[in-house]
């Protein structure tokens, strides 16, 4: 019956326990030394991102908030006086719309982390994700079998159809996201289990597509304290745009092809990914270094002015802890043992891009569609074009068809007083000029073609 089932379910988890990340895998002297190559490249990052799941097109933001929460943070326990645990796994969510590829990077993710268990939301209650009480049927004794959370111990459980859980199952994660334990006082068992687990769910906005008239809080309706345990919420927005969907489509149809074409070069295979994650995780355990704090506690302010109302996901301490962990998991990537400024750049950057701030209004808490895909709004473009079309001109006029962007926005305010702007808003209008093949941009000098 099912009593066997889970029985069969941990009795494979014990004896796969020897890949659990954190067990001693024996790594031979030679091998030792190829991962260490692979780390020591320069262009390790891109090269990790482009080996999760390959035959997923695009998605390169979330692939390396997978990888970060592959790799994972250091555990911290402090001794003496302030003896407190602080958590080294890192959470993410997925949510957005419907036939966008989220349950197959968690299938994925799954295949590739050295242990895991996949969950569905709605195939799963409350105490089969944290642990139940039976009666033992030779002794009539009441047993503790353990479920999804306290399996998947130093490893990450994977739960698709995060929103179609019901509240109970939901309000069990809130302790193990956190405190990183399963208490349980039921039938004269009092016992707390440790569920040191990373979280990777996946869910569809309310009714199912991502609505933009409604804030981002609205869309996804998680209770807030559960959303601020997430580190990473990646909105995964699915919007029509010629260009990509027909790149997109023409690389679902390689796959069925007789001979799929050849991945990227470079990429590493499952097993070899798989292999230098547990490497990575045994032997590195990165520090902040000055600098690195430094810009994270810069970032840190700059995300808690940004919320504040009710339509806004605010960031909280959580938020903080978050980035430092990002940081440290990408320092464990290059295989480094010092977590270095671009490091915190990227998680600050990472953690940006992932709720699609950019195109936020900080007022409403909507996103701008038109934001999403090609970094600008419609008024922006607009405006983009004008002042491209401005530079333009000017580059006629000046001898030799080239000026300075400093020289340029003086110019183009000469001639028209709306035209206001920074620097760096003058060398987006001329990357557009680039684009359209009209010009070229060096370094800060702008020349006409």
């Amino acid at each position: 019956g099912a009593r066997w089932g889970s029985g069969g379910g941990g009795g494979e988890m014990a004896g796969n326990s020897s890949a659990a990340p954190n067990a001693d895998a024996e790594f031979t002297a030679e091998r030792t030394a190829e991962l260490e190559a692979i780390g020591k490249r320069e262009d390790v990052y891109a090269r990790l991102v482009s080996s999760l799941a390959p035959s997923i097109w695009e998605m390169e933001e979330v692939k390396r908030g997978l990888l970060c929460q592959l790799f994972g943070a250091t555990h911290k326990v402090f001794k003496g006086t302030n003896a407190n645990k602080v958590r080294g796994d890192i959470n993410v969510i997925l949510v957005g719309d419907p036939g966008v590829s989220k349950s197959q990077l968690l299938t994925y993710v799954n295949k590739v982390a050295p242990r895991g268990i996949y969950t569905s939301g709605s195939g799963s209650s409350a105490v089969g994700l944290t642990a139940y009480v039976t009666r033992d049927p030779e002794t009539k004794d009441f047993v503790l079998e353990s479920g999804a959370l306290v399996l998947s111990d130093r490893g990450i459980c994977c739960i698709d159809e995060f929103d179609k859980m019901s509240d109970g199952a939901r309000s069990t994660l809130h302790e193990v996201m956190e405190q990183q334990t399963v208490s349980i006082a039921k039938a004269g068992i009092i016992a707390v289990l440790n569920a040191r687990t990373s979280v990777l769910a996946s869910a569809n906005p309310v009714g199912s597509r991502y609505n933009p008239h409604l804030s981002v809080i609205e869309n996804i309706q998680l209770p807030p304290t559960l959303l601020s345990r997430f580190d990473l919420i990646f909105l995964v927005l699915d919007k029509p745009n010629p260009e990509t969907d027909r790149r997109l489509a023409r690389h679902l149809i390689s796959l069925h092809f007789k001979e799929p074409p050849k991945k990227v070069t470079g990429a590493l295979d499952a097993a070899t990914l798989t292999e230098f994650i547990s490497y990575a995780r045994t032997a590195y355990f990165p520090i902040l270094s000055d600098e690195a704090a430094e810009m994270l506690v810069e970032g840190y302010v700059d995300m808690r002015r940004m919320g504040g109302g009710r339509k806004v996901i605010t960031a909280t301490p959580r938020q903080l802890e978050s980035l430092v962990r990002i940081s440290e998991s990408l320092a464990r990537m290059r295989l480094s043992h010092v977590v270095e400024a671009r490091d915190s750049t990227e998680a600050l950057r990472l953690m940006r891009a992932a709720m699609q701030q950019a195109a936020w209004d900080p007022k409403t808490g909507q996103i701008d569609m038109d934001k999403i895909l090609t970094g600008h709004s419609a008024s922006d473009r607009r405006q983009r074009s004008a002042v491209a079309d401005g530079i333009a001109e000017i580059l006629a006029e000046s001898n030799g068809g080239k000026a300075r962007l400093a020289e340029l926005v003086t110019r183009l305010k000469d001639r028209n007083q709306t035209f206001d702007m920074s620097v760096q808003e003058a060398r987006d209008a001329a990357m557009l000029l680039v684009e359209q093949e009209r010009a070229v941009v060096k370094g800060d000098l702008v020349t006409l073609v």
